[in-house]
């Protein structure tokens, strides 16, 4: 315990941000925060501007660029498709970039490392009312106020944010599956402490649910079963939202990215390390050594979207590097490979493969005559099997081939998969 907790103090010093990080983005923020309150007085507009997200709870982790969330609470009365052509209005004397989504936000660069985001709200009385997600958001942030009203939680939460963010679970997106914010909030809420949360999730039976209600909406976990919708049971845990009871905080969470933080927990607690909580580089160098030593192919590739960044070309990206991983697992066996995004436009990923060095493919059933007499035109070694012509080929190219060849094949196919460049960054052959 005592090597336990030295390591949790070192890593709080270092996942924190320093003060002077915080008055700065503090002066900023109060600067910036009087535009819009005048903005909004000139404008006539009924709305109020509230801050969210990890700055307002203070459980904000030390990053390479802080995004800071602010709300504008637009009264009821306004049209809700008209909440960001208003904000778009308030921001008119501003440079700002529009993000579109479920209801369009805007971000503003105020400094090298700092980011607000402004998102336009509907001031409602009860998460009831919420028309979109955000809308909850002015709950989230009273509801954690409330709650955390210690330095020593708030810590807590951070190293919790910390290890999810190192270990590429931090993040409801659609790329990264993973923990929200407010999630982990929760979570350690309810287990007390950061080391209690990583024991019981460490702790829990593959395939079993956890079902947590902080806010004790239901009676039972049979009740939260049968009351949610189906599609909000699908994470491996259901954390009830203790300022709305219909609603899943973890719903975004995948199977996948469970089961490799559980991984990360069991390692942490076997062997508690400060370098679990800081961001890990992919070493490519690393992996093409390796790769070599067992005399494997290597490619390190770099794919380019023309979408937006952030969700939306992380997920396109993603779904590019599933698909492609596909196409590569017919004629090698993948023995080690990594997506990796950061949200910008385009992502990073390699392969380390082995030659599968011949393969059977599927033909037409005998009794399709004009394509099973060119099916046996085109291979030599042709068998018959339950009604079924199949073949066996050589792979007698290597990986590099492949992926050019699979580029000019499949040009439309990268265009309609919103994908404008693949290039090798690097490649061996050993």
């Amino acid at each position: 315990m005592k090597k336990v907790t030295s390591i949790l103090e070192s890593a709080l010093k270092d996942v924190s941000p320093s003060e002077n990080e915080l008055k700065a983005i503090k002066i900023r923020l109060e600067e910036f925060l009087n535009f819009l309150k005048k903005r909004i007085s000139a404008l006539k507009i009924s709305a109020e501007v509230f801050v969210g997200g990890s700055f307002a709870k203070e459980t904000v982790i030390k990053k390479e660029k802080y995004d800071i969330d602010i709300f504008i609470r637009f009264d009821k009365k306004y049209n809700k498709n008209s909440l960001s052509d208003l904000t778009e209005k308030i921001l008119s004397h501003q440079n700002f970039t529009k993000v579109h989504g479920s209801r369009d936000y805007f971000r503003i660069f105020s400094s090298e490392n700092t980011i607000f985001e402004i998102i336009p709200v509907r001031k409602i009385k009860t998460p009831k009312e919420a028309e979109n997600i955000t809308d909850l958001s002015y709950f989230h942030v009273n509801y954690v106020k409330k709650k955390f009203k210690t330095k020593r939680v708030r810590d807590e939460v951070r190293l919790a944010k910390a290890f999810c963010y190192s270990n590429k679970c931090y993040g409801a997106e659609s790329y990264i599956k993973g923990f929200s914010g407010y999630g982990l909030e929760i979570l350690v809420y309810y287990y007390k402490s950061f080391l209690n949360f990583l024991k019981n999730i460490s702790k829990a039976d593959s395939g079993k649910k956890i079902i947590i209600d902080v806010g004790k909406h239901y009676k039972n976990k049979n009740s939260v079963l049968m009351d949610l919708n189906a599609a909000k049971l699908d994470s491996p845990i259901i954390l009830i939202d203790p300022t709305y009871k219909q609603r899943n905080l973890l719903a975004a969470l995948s199977e996948e990215k469970f089961k490799k933080f559980q991984k990360a927990c069991k390692n942490f607690l076997a062997n508690p390390r400060i370098d679990a909580f800081l961001i890990k580089k992919i070493n490519f160098e690393n992996l093409k050594e390796n790769a070599r030593r067992k005399k494997h192919e290597f490619v390190l590739l770099e794919a380019k979207t023309d979408k937006q960044e952030g969700d939306i070309a992380g997920s396109k990206l993603l779904k590019f590097y599933n698909n492609f991983s596909g196409e590569i697992k017919k004629y090698f066996e993948i023995k080690n490979q990594e997506f990796d995004y950061f949200g910008s436009k385009f992502a990073n990923f390699f392969f380390s493969v082995k030659n599968r060095g011949e393969i059977t493919l599927k033909g037409p059933r005998l009794i399709d005559k004009e394509n099973s007499n060119k099916f046996r035109k085109k291979h030599k070694k042709v068998l018959e099997k339950k009604g079924r012509l199949y073949a066996k080929e050589k792979i007698n190219f290597n990986l590099r081939d492949f992926l050019n060849k699979w580029k000019i094949k499949n040009k439309k196919h990268m265009k309609d998969m919103n994908i404008f460049e693949l290039k090798i960054k690097d490649y061996n052959c050993f």
